[in-house]
């Protein structure tokens, strides 16, 4: 009896130590974050015509573009609320018209679809999406599935958001659309959830479309870091539902980008990989991606994507390599993220480290 009071003692003080350890990292991380300096101007009330990468070295219209998002307002019975990430939409939107291509938006009841917003990872993209009379419109009077005509389109493009697991599997008229599409070598593309578009879809010959195909989605490590009930919530985890219907999946780093390309299907793994996707689109469509100038948030997520590959040496020359031309060429809020996502996995070590690449990259301000 008593050997096992000693090991719940010591559990419960190397658990209070674990706490302690996290709370004091999250201090380090907030007072670092509070010495970065006001942002010159509020890109809260910018707008489309303020964006040179969409109002500079105009292409000629190429066609148009398909944008699918969720319906679904509320995780199962959860009470959560869920729609669309607008990221996923707005970042995508603009790169398609950048590229020449006019973008429709549709969903599974048509009429205006929820949104979820998330401030701490907007950007000018997006708030330039949310004061487009246009694109707003668009969203307002979204395009019933039933309704879209695929012969219209010459891609498909799924946007993520939770809700995606609850009516996209099953939606005839989104089986009906990708299956003509991957038959015919248009473009089927999906981010984050946005894959649950493709998880039921069978091909004329019967076979599934996702069977010993690469994709990338949402993985279970992100799903059940945020929501730990995520089982019981949703009809499926993505990862296993792709995986149980014979995809190849292809996971990279936890919250990084990864793009996967299998043919004419693109799909990408999380938020961040939404410029990938989108760019992926067109140069399989044959063209060549317009220039555009890199976020701070993707030179940053270069940063990480170092720093998991090579190590912490190297995330310092990445660092270095930005921030020596612009001391504000990098978001250190993500690199704070990821710390605290470490902190929340018990990986202090690695937690620290990202910790001090965000103090060293202070060093340039």
């Amino acid at each position: 009896m008593g050997g096992k009071r000693k090991i719940i003692k010591w559990s419960l003080i190397v658990l209070a130590g674990l706490v302690v350890s996290i709370v004091l990292l999250g201090v380090w991380v907030m007072s670092l974050l509070s010495a970065l300096p006001e942002p010159a101007k509020d890109i809260k009330t910018i707008s489309p015509a303020e964006l040179p990468y969409l109002t500079e070295s105009i292409i000629p219209y190429r066609g148009k573009i398909l944008a699918v998002v969720t319906s679904t307002s509320e995780m199962g019975n959860s009470g959560k609320p869920t729609g669309f990430e607008l990221t996923e939409l707005s970042r995508a939107y603009y790169v398609f018209q950048a590229n020449g291509f006019e973008v429709d938006v549709a969903s599974p009841q048509g009429g205006k679809p929820p949104v979820v917003i998330d401030g701490e990872d907007m950007n000018e993209y997006d708030y330039a999406f949310l004061n487009d009379a246009l694109a707003q419109a668009k969203i307002e009077k979204s395009i019933s599935m039933k309704d879209a005509d695929p012969k219209a389109y010459q891609a498909v493009y799924f946007v993520g958001g939770k809700g995606t697991l609850f009516d996209f599997p099953n939606n005839q008229y989104i089986q009906s659309l990708v299956r003509e599409y991957y038959e015919s070598g248009k473009i089927v593309s999906a981010v984050c959830h946005g894959p649950a578009a493709l998880v039921n879809v069978t091909l004329s010959n019967g076979e599934l479309l996702v069977a010993s195909r690469k994709v990338s989605s949402f993985t279970n490590k992100e799903e059940l870091l945020l929501i730990p009930e995520a089982a019981e919530i949703f009809p499926f985890l993505l990862q296993d539902k792709l995986i149980e219907k014979g995809a190849s999946f292809n996971e990279g780093f936890m919250y990084l980008n990864k793009v996967s390309k299998d043919g004419n299907l693109i799909t990408g793994q999380n938020p961040w990989s939404t410029w990938g996707v989108a760019e992926s689109v067109i140069e399989q469509m044959g063209y060549k991606p317009k220039l555009r100038m890199v976020t701070k948030e993707e030179n940053s997520i270069s940063v990480l994507e170092t720093f998991e590959a090579e190590g912490y040496g190297q995330a310092k020359s990445a660092i270095d390599k930005f921030c020596v031309r612009d001391a504000m060429s990098i978001d250190r809020r993500l690199l704070a993220m990821h710390g605290l996502v470490a902190a929340m996995q018990f990986d202090l070590k690695k937690a620290v480290n990202l910790i001090r690449l965000l103090s060293y990259s202070n060093g340039y301000l």
